[in-house]
């Protein structure tokens, strides 16, 4: 299926590029297993003087993705808040997913 991909360019630190590589590698996958998926969006960026990275994953799927049912969307969610920063999840019926991350790199914001 197509991917398209914005992607910050510069390196991030290793906890937050392992974190980035999990969510988004899970999400594919749960875009193409459950989601009927024929299309996803990555995006990764860090808004000037936010200090804060922004992942996103989206896709054309049928939605219904439920974070407290099953433990991968629980488990990203986990990741991400040990680094101090939180997952949101938008799936409505028959929308499609997204799945947003937002995690501090002061070092880079």
């Amino acid at each position: 299926m197509p991917i398209e991909l914005d992607i910050y360019p510069d390196p991030l630190p290793d906890a937050v590029a392992a974190a980035a590589y999990f969510l988004v590698a899970e999400c594919l996958t749960n875009a193409a297993r459950y989601g009927q998926a024929t299309g996803i969006r990555v995006r990764v960026t860090l808004p000037p003087g936010s200090g804060e990275l922004q992942l996103e994953v989206a896709d054309d799927g049928v939605g219904g993705a439920d974070p407290t049912k099953g433990t991968g969307l629980r488990g990203l969610a986990d990741r991400v808040e040990v680094l101090g920063g939180r997952l949101e999840v938008h799936s409505p019926p028959s929308a499609g997913t997204t799945v947003r991350a937002f995690v501090p790199c002061p070092a880079l914001g």
